[in-house]
């Protein structure tokens, strides 16, 4: 009896031993995505240093930090964090002018879609050629020309 209990213990460690080196690297598809834009990643540093201030403010009511050692690093996270707001503030309105002009492209690109509405699409393959051409783009064959540069 006392010798089973033995060797199902030793079965039991190298199995909790072996699991974690068989199984595989990398994160699994279960991780929730990180968002990795620059205007993210301001944000997060900038909690960061509201949370050490936070800390600091109840280390220094606990008495654990003197006065001195306290207004140093209070304005040193003051200016810390003073430097975020205005660098993700500057991020947000790259991140509008970016959103803007991406507006404006796919504007133009529907006038310009509305201004040529026949393609020129190879009654062939279906592929739609960019530009009035004699011959498909995609698999050569010679277009109508109904469909060549009207």
């Amino acid at each position: 009896m006392e010798l089973g209990v033995a060797i199902l213990l030793v079965i039991g460690l190298a199995v909790f031993t072996v699991t974690p080196l068989l199984a595989p690297d990398g994160p699994s598809e279960d991780a929730l995505p990180i968002d990795v834009t620059p205007l993210a990643d301001l944000k997060r540093r900038r909690m960061v240093v509201y949370e050490n201030i936070k800390d600091l403010e109840f280390e220094y009511k606990a008495g654990k930090v003197s006065n001195e050692d306290y207004n140093t690093l209070r304005e040193n996270h003051l200016a810390e964090a003073a430097q975020l707001m205005l660098a993700s503030q500057e991020q947000e309105e790259i991140t509008e002018h970016d959103l803007m002009i991406e507006r404006q492209v796919a504007e133009r690109r529907a006038q310009k879609k509305a201004r040529h509405p026949d393609p020129y699409v190879c009654p062939e393959c279906e592929f739609e050629n960019p530009l009035p051409v004699k011959f498909c783009g995609n698999c050569g064959k010679e277009l109508p020309k109904r469909t060549r540069g009207k």
